[in-house]
């Protein structure tokens, strides 16, 4: 007896995702597995997919499907977070770091997952509360300077009640072992492996000599302080602007361990994907 009685799916805001989309429903047909897609997606569904509210859909799901790229997969596996049905990545985007297969390949990877042919990777995420608000991330929490209306983002760290350090930049980055190769990446952070729980902090256009990153053991705890001479800045949960805050203000951070599973079927590996989509090659001197 197959696994899977419900698939759940979450699209691509703007790409086209029929040609995956109908291989899903084909496959789903010939075995009555039922497929749920959220509601506000209802125009770009087929009338045999039931549209469910968003709250619902991992509730109700065995599995589910991203199709799209990174940012479609962060946004299913936050929908995940709690149920945690697996979620199998399909890159119908441009870059597709998290996506485990391309829409060729859906067909094959959905009967390998239905006979339990496969392993799932717990990924770790990031909770920020602030102002009353509770915000998770599988990428990153970020506090930006808003170019044109203030000044620098200027943060001190407190680990586990002690004031550490203190950071003047243009963002303060965050970022769970996932997040490592996004924007941490591009700030300047190293490559974090995701079987790492952890907290990574990092500078982004640091304005003081200090810019070193700074890594912290999951079960710590991390409080950011928006100093006196910080202006307004923006944060971010995974790209998406959740709130703003002011000198004075205070984010309390947390590691949540295993907070989503993310669907591997042995193709390939974290490294040789990293290698791949980031395009590494080493320094020429090596070759």
């Amino acid at each position: 007896m197959g696994m899977v009685k419900t698939v759940g799916l979450v699209l691509h805001p703007g790409r086209n995702c029929d040609s995956a989309m109908f291989t899903i429903l084909k496959w789903a047909s010939e075995r009555r597995v039922t497929v749920l897609g959220v509601e506000g997606e209802a125009d770009r569904i087929p009338a045999q997919v039931d549209s469910v509210p968003q709250a619902d859909l991992a509730k109700r799901s065995d599995l589910m499907v991203s199709l799209g790229g990174d940012g479609t997969m962060l946004r299913a596996m936050r929908m995940s977070a709690g149920p945690r049905p697996p979620v199998l990545g399909v890159n119908v985007g441009k870059l597709g770091f998290l996506a485990e297969i391309d829409p060729p390949e859906v067909a094959d990877a959905l009967i390998a997952i239905d006979e339990h042919r496969f392993t799932v990777e717990a990924r770790s995420a990031v909770c920020a509360e602030f102002q009353d608000q509770r915000h998770l991330a599988f990428n990153d929490v970020d506090l930006v300077r808003i170019p044109g209306l203030s000044s620098s983002a200027v943060v001190e760290l407190t680990v586990e009640g002690h004031p550490f350090v203190r950071y003047a930049a243009d963002a303060l980055i965050v970022a769970t072992p996932t997040g490592s190769t996004a924007y941490s990446f591009s700030a300047g952070g190293p490559i974090v492996s995701p079987m790492v729980e952890g907290l990574l902090v990092i500078p982004a256009s640091p304005h003081s000599a200090f810019n070193r990153a700074l890594f912290l053991n999951a079960a710590e705890q991390l409080t950011l302080n928006v100093l006196p001479t910080s202006g307004e800045l923006a944060v971010e949960a995974d790209g998406n602007v959740v709130g703003h805050v002011r000198p004075g203000d205070v984010i309390e951070v947390r590691t949540v361990p295993d907070a989503a599973q993310v669907v591997r079927l042995g193709k390939t590996t974290f490294y040789q994907r990293a290698q791949r989509k980031l395009r590494l090659t080493g320094s020429a001197e090596a070759y």
